[in-house]
């Protein structure tokens, strides 16, 4: 019997976190992949792909799910236009319209540009060419 432990909206997310749980020897499987993928706005509504495990197995996945291992993201070298401050990270602008066109006209005609959020002061603007602020400092150990 198979035990749901985890699900995603988006199959790739499915497969990836198989993959880390195979990678530890714990027999994992996709469901539902497919009908997500042909029409992907049924995701939640049918509660988005499933992960599942064989019943036993169902304690470490988890354990191997809550890991966290992604990398931290790099800090950003674009200074924010309204206040100057290097605390900014990487923000599309006009997703929300063209996701809410692509609902109602089912297709997208709004296009999404690459912006910067501040996080000092709120602001979003679009991204320039160049870094201009300076990069992280990396703190070593001497012994």
């Amino acid at each position: 019997m198979l035990i749901t432990v985890a699900r995603y909206s988006l199959p790739y997310e499915a497969h990836l976190a198989r993959a880390r749980l195979e990678a530890e020897d714990i027999p994992a499987f996709v469901m539902d992949e497919h009908t997500i993928n042909m029409q992907w706005l049924y995701s939640n509504a049918l509660g988005g792909v499933r992960l599942q495990v064989p019943q036993g197995f169902e304690a470490d996945a988890a354990a191997v799910l809550a890991e966290n291992r992604e990398p931290l993201e790099p800090p950003s070298t674009t200074r924010c236009p309204y206040c100057g401050s290097c605390d900014t990270h990487y923000h599309q602008i006009g997703r929300q319209c063209a996701f809410l066109v692509f609902l109602g006209l089912q297709f997208p005609l709004f296009p999404v540009r690459a912006g910067i959020r501040c996080e000092t002061c709120g602001q979003v603007s679009e991204i320039r060419n160049k870094p201009d602020c300076p990069p992280a400092r990396s703190i070593s150990v001497r012994s």
